[in-house]
């Protein structure tokens, strides 16, 4: 009897179980709807081709999307963010109301809907498409009071909703600094208190051609592209600025300029002086627009020549060396790789001081070493460095013998240098790398 009474309790528990799927789960709007009805039903986002918002800071922006792109047309004629944009209208394409207060309020004023707070009407394919109007929060804060133009009823839409609908002009624009065709930049000119700094680029490559000519690190130099792709406005200072505003703003003489020069022209960026918030004033020197930018852009340009020289010795890498000659204490000894056929790996083959098969590991240590050397800092010329009398020197062809490339590496004393054919003076390197490198070498040369 006790086991009949569980079993059919047991039964009890199984079909309520399987009543709440039913009707909670698989009864559930499909898509991860909610069931709520949309404040717009028939509206398709990506239709909405223009939109004129009222937010609750006064501004009033008129934005139209033109051959594909958001354009702000009022009160500015300006480019426009299309994250903004698109935030908009997503979300006007999916408010859903989430209650319905009153159906036939006495007094909209009553909601903050008479005057609204924030405004939103828009157009779908050139036609009025919707319209509507946000007033105060609920007393919880979890829901904005509003209503479409053409109802009375009163509804709740949900409050996170405001982040999107509730936009300045300034929030709506492109806040791009300048924009840059980074295909077509030949070179950067930075200029700081001053001093000129001048980077060209070449088949992808980076030199420093002034104030000396030598190899330019290539994640320094288009780090400055980047940097100035990705500064942004924090403010608008002046629409159009007159030349007593240039003054003012220390954008008559800036404390800094950046260049970056294409085929026949070059944009321009001015840095000028500091804001009272800390920021730095700054322009497009193309345009009469003024602009605050945060001060970390103007630090990232405070940089020496020596910042954007390249310290690596070598180029190449243990993987892609085919050849490598070295010379050292009267000794030459020639590595050169053999392609393994099929499966097989690959082999060295020594000729010079020592000939015959070479050693794999001991190649790859030797070359892994000398592509780690960098230089710490730099000379302007090979005096006191040792160079005059090389205590090594490398060539090494690379890339399937593509390319070449030779340093001479000097000590004076318990220092050590290193000079490329193609840079200017000498870098001074790790003394430790040079010694294990000729460590290395005489064991090859056994």
């Amino acid at each position: 009897m006790r086991g009949l009474k569980s079993t059919v309790a047991l039964l009890v528990v199984l079909i309520a179980l399987g009543a709440y799927i039913y009707f909670v789960t698989l009864k559930q709007p499909v898509n991860g709807g909610t069931g709520q009805p949309k404040v717009f039903a028939s509206l398709a986002a990506d239709k909405i081709d223009e939109i004129k918002m009222k937010s609750a800071s006064g501004d009033v922006t008129t934005a139209r999307k033109e051959s594909g792109a958001w354009q702000i047309v009022s009160p500015v004629t300006a480019k426009a963010a299309e994250s903004e944009l698109s935030a908009i209208t997503s979300a006007l394409g999916q408010l859903e109301i989430v209650r319905v207060i009153d159906e036939n309020p006495g007094n909209p004023a009553d909601f903050g809907l008479a005057p609204p707070r924030i405004d939103v009407e828009f157009k779908a394919e050139g036609k009025p498409a919707g319209h509507l109007l946000i007033g105060e929060k609920s007393p919880t804060g979890a829901s904005l009071y509003a209503k479409r133009d053409d109802e009375k009823r009163v509804f709740l839409i949900a409050a996170y909703q405001e982040s999107a609908l509730n936009r300045s002009t300034f929030d709506l624009r492109d806040k791009t600094l300048i924009a840059l065709a980074r295909d077509q930049v030949l070179g950067v000119d930075i200029t700081t208190a001053g001093k000129v700094i001048k980077l060209a680029k070449k088949d992808n490559e980076w030199r420093i051609t002034s104030p000396i000519n030598a190899r330019a690190d290539y994640s320094a130099s288009e780090g400055i592209l980047g940097r100035i792709e990705t500064a942004q406005m924090k403010s608008i200072v002046s629409e159009n600025a007159s030349p007593a505003d240039l003054k003012k703003y220390g954008l008559d003489k800036p404390q800094t300029t950046v260049a970056v020069n294409l085929a026949g022209s070059s944009n321009v960026v001015a840095l000028g002086g500091k804001a009272d918030d800390g920021s730095i004033y700054a322009r497009d020197v193309s345009k009469p627009l003024v602009v605050t930018v945060e001060s970390s852009v103007a630090d990232d340009f405070k940089k020496t020549v020596d910042d954007y020289r390249r310290r690596d010795a070598f180029e190449f890498r243990a993987f892609n060396a085919n050849r490598a000659d070295m010379t050292w204490a009267g000794k030459t000894l020639t590595l050169e790789r053999i392609k393994g056929e099929g499966d097989k790996p690959d082999t060295w083959k020594k000729s010079g001081a020592a000939s015959g098969d070479a050693d794999k590991a001991q190649v790859e240590t030797l070359l892994t070493g000398l592509a780690d050397i960098r230089a710490t800092s730099f000379k302007d010329s090979t005096a006191g460095t040792g160079l005059n009398a090389p205590a090594l020197t490398v060539k090494v062809k690379f890339d399937d013998s593509k390319k070449e490339e030779s340093v001479t590496f000097g000590k004076n004393g318990n220092d050590a240098y290193m000079s490329r054919p193609d840079d200017l003076g000498a870098g001074a390197i790790e003394a430790d790398k040079l010694t294990e490198a000729l460590k290395t070498l005489d064991e090859l040369a056994k």
